[in-house]
């Protein structure tokens, strides 16, 4: 009768030493998969921002034909962001994906606040209706982008805090679930901790 006792002991323990498991590998890949929802909202807003820079470019084109360097430069650091987003939406919350779009995302700012300083010289492009629009969409999209690049660093610090914490930290090592990335603009870059200034 004691070793049915302590049989069934054995199993309950075991039951709920593998409900502890399954529950905690769950919780881990809810969080996981939260922070990569986020991530997408991220790459819709940098889309929308990706979409409205050409048309931006093509408007200024006819105003600023003596600042043809700055028009390549803001088309340039365009397609590299492209990049780097496609690169963090491949892995979202991987440090060097992360390190490869914030990079990118500091260069295209830099460009667009170049873009508008020159644009602040031709009154005639700032009193253009397109312009004005564009400009309008591009710094409401950008308000955009700060909030979804924040929704999804909370999702990530929610992520790092649950794989790190014991027990979780046990069932995080055997099943790989790695740290992911903040995505930051880089510290060390006044010029890219500033948004681009796109009033007129």
């Amino acid at each position: 009768m004691s070793s049915l006792l302590i049989l069934l002991v054995f199993v309950v323990v075991i039951v709920v030493a593998i409900g502890w498991g399954v529950g905690i590998y769950n919780g881990l890949v809810t969080a996981r998969n939260a922070f990569r929802n986020a991530f997408a909202q991220i790459d819709v807003q940098l889309q929308r921002r990706f979409d409205l820079i050409p048309n931006l470019v093509e408007t200024a084109k006819g105003y600023l034909k003596h600042e043809r360097e700055t028009l390549e430069a803001v088309i340039a650091a365009r397609g590299a962001a492209v990049s780097g987003l496609a690169a963090a939406k491949a892995s979202p919350g991987d440090p060097a994906a992360m390190a490869e779009l914030a990079q990118s995302q500091g260069v295209l700012n830099g460009a667009l606040g170049r873009l508008m300083m020159v644009a602040e010289a031709y009154p005639d492009l700032k009193a253009n209706q397109n312009m004005m629009q564009l400009t309008e969409e591009l710094t409401s999209t950008e308000n955009r982008v700060a909030f979804a690049r924040q929704a999804f660093n909370d999702s990530v610090m929610a992520y790092n805090n649950r794989r790190e914490v014991f027990p979780s930290s046990i069932v995080a090592g055997m099943f790989n679930f790695d740290a992911a990335a903040l995505l930051e603009i880089p510290a060390d870059r006044a010029e890219v901790r500033e948004a681009p200034k796109v009033q007129f």
